[in-house]
Protein backbone atom coordinates (compact mmCIF):
# COMPACT_ATOMS: atom_id res chain seq x y z
CA UNK A 1 0.00 0.00 0.00
CA UNK A 2 1.31 3.41 -0.74
CA UNK A 3 -0.26 6.08 0.93
CA UNK A 4 1.33 9.21 1.51
CA UNK A 5 1.89 10.37 4.82
CA UNK A 6 1.50 14.20 5.50
CA UNK A 7 3.75 16.16 6.85
CA UNK A 8 3.44 16.60 11.21
CA UNK A 9 2.93 14.42 13.94
CA UNK A 10 0.12 12.80 16.06
CA UNK A 11 0.61 12.97 19.77
CA UNK A 12 -0.87 10.20 21.87
CA UNK A 13 -0.31 8.51 25.27
CA UNK A 14 -0.70 5.40 26.70
CA UNK A 15 -3.67 7.52 29.03
CA UNK A 16 -4.83 10.37 30.44
CA UNK A 17 -2.62 12.78 32.27
CA UNK A 18 0.56 11.53 31.10
CA UNK A 19 1.26 15.09 29.76
CA UNK A 20 0.14 14.82 26.30
CA UNK A 21 -0.26 18.56 25.68
CA UNK A 22 3.21 19.94 27.57
CA UNK A 23 4.97 17.75 25.05
CA UNK A 24 2.75 18.62 22.18
CA UNK A 25 3.27 22.37 22.86
CA UNK A 26 6.82 22.14 23.80
CA UNK A 27 7.18 20.44 20.09
CA UNK A 28 5.50 23.34 18.32
CA UNK A 29 7.05 25.89 20.25
CA UNK A 30 10.80 24.55 19.17
CA UNK A 31 9.09 23.67 15.61
CA UNK A 32 7.95 27.57 14.91
CA UNK A 33 11.46 28.84 16.32
CA UNK A 34 12.68 26.01 13.49
CA UNK A 35 10.85 28.75 11.19
CA UNK A 36 7.82 25.77 11.03
CA UNK A 37 4.51 27.30 10.09
CA UNK A 38 2.78 24.83 12.91
CA UNK A 39 -0.52 24.11 12.58
CA UNK A 40 -2.04 22.70 16.17
CA UNK A 41 -4.61 20.90 15.96
CA UNK A 42 -7.04 19.33 19.29
CA UNK A 43 -9.83 18.75 17.30
CA UNK A 44 -12.08 17.15 20.70
CA UNK A 45 -11.46 18.45 23.84
CA UNK A 46 -13.54 17.22 26.74
CA UNK A 47 -13.23 18.87 30.27
CA UNK A 48 -13.51 22.38 28.83
CA UNK A 49 -15.14 25.22 31.17
CA UNK A 50 -17.46 27.56 30.07
CA UNK A 51 -16.55 31.42 30.04
CA UNK A 52 -18.57 34.08 28.91
CA UNK A 53 -20.94 31.70 27.14
CA UNK A 54 -18.64 30.09 25.39
CA UNK A 55 -17.07 26.57 26.55
CA UNK A 56 -12.80 27.09 26.39
CA UNK A 57 -10.18 24.32 25.39
CA UNK A 58 -7.71 24.94 27.66
CA UNK A 59 -5.27 22.11 25.86
CA UNK A 60 -5.84 23.76 22.90
CA UNK A 61 -5.20 27.33 24.27
CA UNK A 62 -1.98 26.15 25.39
CA UNK A 63 -0.93 24.32 22.00
CA UNK A 64 -2.02 28.08 20.44
CA UNK A 65 0.01 30.07 22.25
CA UNK A 66 3.26 27.99 22.38
CA UNK A 67 2.97 27.57 18.41
CA UNK A 68 3.05 31.46 18.10
CA UNK A 69 -0.05 31.16 15.39
CA UNK A 70 -2.80 33.42 14.36
CA UNK A 71 -5.29 30.39 13.89
CA UNK A 72 -8.27 30.79 15.51
CA UNK A 73 -9.15 28.56 18.97
CA UNK A 74 -12.15 27.43 17.39
CA UNK A 75 -9.93 26.23 14.35
CA UNK A 76 -7.79 24.49 16.30
CA UNK A 77 -10.72 23.14 18.62
CA UNK A 78 -14.01 22.80 16.47
CA UNK A 79 -15.33 20.72 19.12
CA UNK A 80 -15.04 21.53 22.85
CA UNK A 81 -17.33 19.60 25.58
CA UNK A 82 -17.75 20.60 28.84
CA UNK A 83 -17.90 17.18 31.14
CA UNK A 84 -14.55 15.74 32.20
CA UNK A 85 -14.66 12.50 30.59
CA UNK A 86 -14.53 10.19 27.55
CA UNK A 87 -15.39 12.75 24.44
CA UNK A 88 -17.70 10.12 22.78
CA UNK A 89 -19.76 10.41 26.07
CA UNK A 90 -19.48 13.72 26.35
CA UNK A 91 -20.33 14.21 22.78
CA UNK A 92 -23.17 11.58 22.86
CA UNK A 93 -24.56 13.79 26.41
CA UNK A 94 -24.88 17.12 24.33
CA UNK A 95 -26.72 15.56 21.41
CA UNK A 96 -23.64 15.88 19.41
CA UNK A 97 -22.76 13.47 16.61
CA UNK A 98 -19.21 13.60 15.38
CA UNK A 99 -18.15 10.97 13.30
CA UNK A 100 -13.92 10.08 11.62
CA UNK A 101 -14.73 12.34 8.67
CA UNK A 102 -15.57 15.14 10.72
CA UNK A 103 -12.27 14.96 12.75
CA UNK A 104 -10.22 14.09 9.95
CA UNK A 105 -12.00 17.30 7.64
CA UNK A 106 -11.14 19.88 10.94
CA UNK A 107 -7.46 18.63 11.66
CA UNK A 108 -6.67 19.34 7.87
CA UNK A 109 -8.73 22.61 8.05
CA UNK A 110 -6.86 25.13 6.83
CA UNK A 111 -3.19 23.38 6.56
CA UNK A 112 -1.15 23.90 3.56
CA UNK A 113 1.21 21.27 1.79
CA UNK A 114 4.32 23.12 3.25
CA UNK A 115 2.56 23.35 6.90
CA UNK A 116 3.54 21.44 9.75
CA UNK A 117 0.46 19.54 11.23
CA UNK A 118 0.22 18.71 15.08
CA UNK A 119 -2.61 16.65 16.23
CA UNK A 120 -2.80 15.81 20.00
CA UNK A 121 -5.53 13.16 20.32
CA UNK A 122 -7.77 12.81 23.70
CA UNK A 123 -6.66 10.29 26.61
CA UNK A 124 -4.57 7.40 25.17
CA UNK A 125 -4.60 6.04 21.68
CA UNK A 126 -7.22 3.74 22.10
CA UNK A 127 -9.39 6.28 23.90
CA UNK A 128 -12.84 6.71 22.19
CA UNK A 129 -12.69 10.25 20.63
CA UNK A 130 -16.10 10.75 18.70
CA UNK A 131 -19.06 8.29 17.72
CA UNK A 132 -17.81 4.92 17.07
CA UNK A 133 -13.77 6.16 16.56
CA UNK A 134 -11.09 5.90 18.64
CA UNK A 135 -8.09 7.80 18.77
CA UNK A 136 -6.01 4.90 16.90
CA UNK A 137 -8.99 5.28 13.72
CA UNK A 138 -8.19 9.46 13.52
CA UNK A 139 -4.50 8.50 13.47
CA UNK A 140 -4.53 6.67 11.04
CA UNK A 141 -7.13 8.17 8.24
CA UNK A 142 -4.97 11.17 8.02
CA UNK A 143 -1.70 8.68 8.74
CA UNK A 144 0.57 10.91 10.39
CA UNK A 145 3.46 9.09 12.26
CA UNK A 146 2.77 9.39 16.19
CA UNK A 147 4.81 10.38 19.15
CA UNK A 148 3.76 8.21 21.99
CA UNK A 149 4.06 9.89 25.95
CA UNK A 150 3.93 7.57 29.01
CA UNK A 151 3.76 8.58 32.77
CA UNK A 152 7.40 7.24 33.84
CA UNK A 153 5.77 5.18 36.94
CA UNK A 154 5.16 1.88 38.06
CA UNK A 155 3.45 -0.17 35.31
CA UNK A 156 4.48 1.88 32.47
CA UNK A 157 6.85 -0.58 30.62
CA UNK A 158 3.38 -2.73 30.13
CA UNK A 159 1.37 -0.03 29.30
CA UNK A 160 4.36 1.34 26.57
CA UNK A 161 4.33 -1.72 25.05
CA UNK A 162 0.79 -2.57 24.77
CA UNK A 163 0.44 0.92 22.77
CA UNK A 164 3.51 0.53 20.69
CA UNK A 165 1.93 -2.46 19.60
CA UNK A 166 -0.77 -0.96 18.64
CA UNK A 167 0.58 1.87 16.86
CA UNK A 168 2.13 -1.18 14.56
CA UNK A 169 -0.94 -3.06 14.09
CA UNK A 170 -2.37 -0.19 12.46
CA UNK A 171 0.77 0.01 10.18
CA UNK A 172 2.15 3.53 11.89
CA UNK A 173 5.15 4.64 12.17
CA UNK A 174 6.03 5.06 15.57
CA UNK A 175 8.80 8.26 15.77
CA UNK A 176 9.39 8.30 19.32
CA UNK A 177 8.24 7.67 23.05
CA UNK A 178 8.52 10.10 25.84
CA UNK A 179 8.58 9.02 29.60
CA UNK A 180 7.27 12.15 31.36
CA UNK A 181 7.27 12.56 34.70
CA UNK A 182 3.96 13.84 35.36
CA UNK A 183 3.89 11.82 38.67
CA UNK A 184 6.76 12.56 41.71
CA UNK A 185 5.86 9.87 43.78
CA UNK A 186 7.40 6.56 43.05
CA UNK A 187 9.56 4.19 44.17
CA UNK A 188 13.60 5.87 43.35
CA UNK A 189 14.77 1.85 42.33
CA UNK A 190 12.48 2.02 38.96
CA UNK A 191 14.43 2.65 35.47
CA UNK A 192 11.81 2.71 33.36
CA UNK A 193 14.38 4.19 30.41
CA UNK A 194 16.51 1.44 31.03
CA UNK A 195 14.39 -0.83 31.02
CA UNK A 196 11.43 0.31 27.89
CA UNK A 197 15.07 0.80 26.05
CA UNK A 198 15.75 -2.06 25.94
CA UNK A 199 12.70 -3.81 25.15
CA UNK A 200 12.18 -1.45 22.65
CA UNK A 201 15.39 -1.90 21.34
CA UNK A 202 15.73 2.19 20.89
CA UNK A 203 16.19 4.70 22.97
CA UNK A 204 13.37 6.60 24.79
CA UNK A 205 13.58 10.59 25.35
CA UNK A 206 13.06 11.69 29.22
CA UNK A 207 11.68 14.32 30.22
CA UNK A 208 12.09 15.80 34.38
CA UNK A 209 9.93 16.99 36.56
CA UNK A 210 7.44 20.39 35.90
CA UNK A 211 4.99 22.42 37.63
CA UNK A 212 2.58 24.51 35.70
CA UNK A 213 1.64 28.12 35.87
CA UNK A 214 0.26 31.22 34.17
CA UNK A 215 4.06 32.88 34.36
CA UNK A 216 5.64 30.03 33.80
CA UNK A 217 3.69 27.16 31.42
CA UNK A 218 5.74 23.75 32.15
CA UNK A 219 6.25 22.93 28.34
CA UNK A 220 9.13 25.67 28.78
CA UNK A 221 10.85 23.02 30.67
CA UNK A 222 10.51 20.25 28.19
CA UNK A 223 12.15 22.02 25.14
CA UNK A 224 15.70 21.08 26.43
CA UNK A 225 14.79 16.90 26.09
CA UNK A 226 12.65 17.49 23.08
CA UNK A 227 15.16 19.78 21.11
CA UNK A 228 16.83 16.72 19.06
CA UNK A 229 13.58 15.53 18.47
CA UNK A 230 12.55 18.85 16.86
CA UNK A 231 15.49 18.52 14.82
CA UNK A 232 14.65 15.70 13.10
CA UNK A 233 10.85 16.77 12.08
CA UNK A 234 12.18 20.18 11.12
CA UNK A 235 14.91 18.61 8.57
CA UNK A 236 12.36 17.04 6.83
CA UNK A 237 11.94 13.71 8.85
CA UNK A 238 9.35 11.12 7.12
CA UNK A 239 9.51 7.72 8.02
CA UNK A 240 8.98 5.30 5.06
CA UNK A 241 6.03 5.18 2.80
CA UNK A 242 3.48 2.28 4.58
Amino acid sequence: MNRRIPRGLFVTGTGTGVGKTQIAAALANLLAERNQIVRPRKPVESGCRPEDGHLVPEDARTLQAASNTDEALERICPYPLEPPISPERASSLAGLRIVLDDLKAACLNGVAETDFLLVEGAGGFYSPLASGVLNADLAAILPLPVLLVANDCLGAINHTLLTVEAIKRRGLALVGVVLNQADPTGDPRINNPADLSRWLGRPVIVTGRFETDAANPGWMMLRPALAPLSDRLADGFRPARL
